[in-house]
């Protein structure tokens, strides 16, 4: 953080000063809202014109209209989406020590020139203003400068230590058209600056303070203009290799995350444009966050998933208490589903187990499919005139070579097919009656053309090799005695047992209530299973696609349908350039291969912190981790700030830090309100009437916080409670929000209520850093509701947060 150390104007004149400095920002955010005008209508012509020479039906005209349609809209698009707030801040900068401008019009120079600074005085050479888009007048001076420039580097590197050019930064708020307001900090409080001739004033109390007070809502703001040194230095770091971040609560993790996003578009929008993932732990946090990327100009062009959305037409939507979820994050899972994969096949017809449907019904396609019922114990087949048979056990070795091989066990079907003709041809004795090769060649070509054209022998095929889903495999382990086969030497009794039942709100074709961790095994059994290959299907083409080579863009809906169309290429693709993964530490290792996947030629970024991990293996989880980024060099930075929690909520949540990892460091708080957490106790009670007390003094808690602030409260309770406690909070509107303890990650709130922390702690193995993380949401105010089980003292104070 800069300090602000600056010396105010007298408090007589304070104000006067401040109105005459928000009249100097309205007069340069009017001149910048004429240019920005000027440009729209520039990019209207060029759509209008475009338009016009589409007229002119020659090939040449298609190709230069499409191009010219196509980057004007882009244009348009960008301008009128950074047409609200935009411009956030300001530098008042030193000579430079040379004078080369960079490709926006600033000057390049980081450090002052000799002589810029004589006894303390100094004149500003340079103003820039910092915004959301650059812009330039029509001199190609710079009115605006893109946060993302090099030029704008300065805006939030600089401190009191290392000031560089800077003097004065200032963040500037507005809304619409109209300035509201100026935070200024001073970079060299000890220096007189002058500015035409006038001595630079500092109006405000800090930037960071300023923005750190306001009011949550329900969705995350971005912080590109309070973007502090350290989170710069993640932000702006080269994309090559693994760009690894660690930080505490409060650090801004997330934010810098997106942010990073935006830079990286910025810097290569060549290589990243729709290439770029971030993953994120829950739907809670991708809602939360998912308006920060358009507030930056980059909409559309970074998928934000939640883990249990990674996989397409697969949703989670249940969950898997800690015992269960332990088993399907462990890498012990790998083997067990290969294993499944495999041995699926064998309760098909024919296999060595009975299926567990009607005859001819299989399961394990996305539907159940009715089959006509064909006998595949044994395959019977007329060639040469006379007929050839393969009992059960020939059958069965047969499918038991096939599954030697390595492919993936769907693509393994043309193998297998190729072996039962092998076989067939054998038992014909046909290739002894030749005895020149081409002969005898031809004949078995002949052979073979002969039978996979026989729809008997088709069918039969399908219904002895049949296609496995991810689904299908998932719903064939819920029967416990299979799974127990299966998980031999892999699982122990109560694993299976246990696993078994959770699976078992799956149908027989794996559709129905899927958790985050049942996601992770649905990708894990498409790698094992392969996608058949199948004829291409015909793509609707542009009738004058012929001429142009080009998609037609000709009107704003046809745009729209691009995006529409970019936006199914998105569901679909599995591959990115650049991975971000936030709140990493949270990763089962299955969960990390199946990121891993859609990483495997992309640069990536890793934000998390091992104080705040709710698996309970963090050393699996890691190897898992190592696995996926490979062998690219690592750049690691680590975000020791906390600007969310005021120090006495991050002294309390300490505590807990400390017997959760004791001798971790939690990162340092900023600011102090002077407003203690609060304690409350539930009074004693058993049963229904117990529940009753609890839901009451919930409720009543949340109201009470509600009345002290003017954001968001957030009510956190163990995850086996969220759906009461939504009920409980109903009545209250939509400023509070009720959240089981593990959706809580990345989520901030004015004021948080944790009830029961020993039912949170009691959770998992994890259960003390996920309390840890539930006492961190908080920026100004948290409450701690206590019931018996939390052995509250005379001052309410539960065991586990007392000294």
């Amino acid at each position: 953080m800069a300090a602000h150390n600056a010396t105010h104007a007298p408090d007589h004149a304070s104000e006067s000063v401040r109105a005459r400095e928000i009249e100097a920002e309205q007069t340069h955010l009017d001149r910048v809202y004429r240019r920005l005008e000027e440009k729209i209508h520039e990019a209207e012509f060029l759509m209008d014109d475009a338009a016009k020479r589409g007229q002119v039906g020659t090939p040449g005209a298609f190709a230069e209209r499409d191009a010219q349609v196509f980057q004007a809209g882009v244009h348009l698009h960008r301008l009128n989406s950074e047409y609200e707030d935009f411009l956030f801040g300001r530098i008042d900068l030193l000579l430079g020590k040379d004078g080369k401008k960079g490709p926006d019009g600033a000057y390049t120079s980081v450090e002052p020139a000799e002589g810029a600074i004589e006894h303390n005085r100094a004149e500003i050479a340079e103003t820039l203003h910092i915004g959301r888009l650059g812009v330039l007048d029509a001199d190609y001076s710079p009115l605006v400068i893109d946060w993302r420039a090099p030029a704008a580097a300065p805006f939030y590197r600089a401190t009191p230590v290392a000031p560089g050019r800077v003097v004065r930064r200032r963040v500037i708020r507005s809304k619409g058209r109209k300035v509201l307001g100026v935070e200024d900090d001073l970079m060299r409080p000890e220096i007189t600056a002058t500015l035409d001739g006038e001595e630079l004033p500092a109006i405000g109390d800090g930037a960071l303070m300023a923005a750190l007070g306001r009011a949550r809502s329900h969705t995350m703001r971005d912080i590109v203009a309070s973007i502090q040194a350290e989170q710069d230095m993640v932000i702006r770091a080269p994309a090559a290799s693994v760009t690894e971040v660690e930080g505490g609560p409060g650090t801004g993790k997330t934010a810098v995350a997106l942010h990073r996003a935006a830079y990286l578009l910025y810097q290569d929008r060549r290589r990243y444009a729709g290439g770029i993932l971030i993953v994120s732990p829950t739907p809670l946090l991708v809602a939360y966050t998912e308006g920060v990327l358009p507030s930056l100009g980059e909409e559309g062009q970074v998928a934000i998933r939640a883990l249990g959305s990674l996989v397409d037409g697969a949703e989670a939507t249940a969950y898997d208490p800690p015992a269960v979820a332990r088993i399907k994050g462990s890498s012990r899972m790998q083997k067990l589903l290969r294993k499944a994969a495999r041995a699926a096949l064998e309760l098909a017809p024919g296999g060595t187990a009975p299926p567990s449907g009607p005859a001819g019904q299989l399961a394990f396609g996305d539907d159940e499919e009715t089959v006509p019922a064909v006998r595949t114990d044994r395959l019977r087949v007329v060639a040469f005139g006379s007929r050839i048979e393969l009992d059960a056990d020939e059958l069965r070795a047969i499918r038991h070579s096939a599954l030697g091989g390595t492919a993936p066990v769907n693509l393994l079907r043309p193998r297998a097919r190729r072996l039962i003709l092998d076989a067939l041809w054998a038992r014909s004795g046909a290739g002894r009656r030749y005895t020149d090769p081409e002969l005898a060649a031809e004949a078995r070509g002949g052979f073979d053309e002969d039978l996979i054209t026989e729809t008997s022998f088709q069918e039969f095929l399908d219904a002895w090799w049949p296609e496995l889903t991810p689904r299908g495999v998932l719903a064939a382990m819920a029967d416990e005695k299979l799974l127990g086969r299966w998980a031999r030497r892999v699982l122990n009794p109560r694993e299976v047992r246990q696993l078994a039942r959770s699976l078992g709100r799956l149908d027989a074709s794996g559709h129905g209530p899927l958790s985050v961790h049942d996601v992770a095994l649905l990708d894990e059994l498409q790698q094992i299973l392969g996608a058949p290959m199948r004829p291409a299907r015909p793509r609707e083409a542009d009738p004058l696609e012929h001429l142009t080579g080009l998609e037609e863009l000709t009107t704003f809906a046809d745009r729209n349908g691009g995006r529409r169309r970019r936006e199914r290429l998105e569901e679909e693709r599995t591959d990115y350039a650049h991975v971000i993964v936030d709140e990493a530490q949270d990763l089962t290792p299955m969960q990390w291969r199946m990121v891993g996947r859609r990483g495997r030629h992309a640069t990536w970024t890793v934000v998390g912190d091992p104080a705040q991990s709710s698996w309970s293996d963090p050393d699996e989880a890691a190897a898992a981790r190592d696995e996926a980024l490979g062998t690219r060099p690592r750049r690691r930075f680590t975000l020791t700030v906390n600007y969310r929690n005021p120090a006495e909520i991050a002294e309390l949540a300490g505590k807990v830090l400390a017997l959760a990892m004791p001798g971790m460091q939690s990162p340092k708080a900023v600011r102090s309100t002077g407003l203690q957490p609060r304690f409350a106790v539930v009074g004693d009670g058993a049963g229904p009437a117990g529940e009753a007390a609890l839901a009451a003094a919930t409720a009543a808690e949340a109201e009470r916080l509600l009345g002290e602030v003017d954001g968001t409260v957030g009510v956190v309770v163990a995850m086996h409670r969220r759906e009461q406690a939504r009920r409980w909070l109903a009545p209250l509107g939509d400023r509070v929000v009720a959240l089981g303890s593990l959706e809580a990650k990345g989520l901030e709130y004015d004021a948080t209520l944790v009830v029961s922390p020993a039912e949170i702690a009691d959770e998992s193995p994890a259960g003390l850093r996920v309390l840890y993380v539930a006492l961190t949401r908080a920026t100004q105010q948290l409450t701690v509701l206590s019931a018996e089980r939390d052995q509250p003292d005379p001052a309410g104070v539960p065991d586990l947060l007392r000294d």
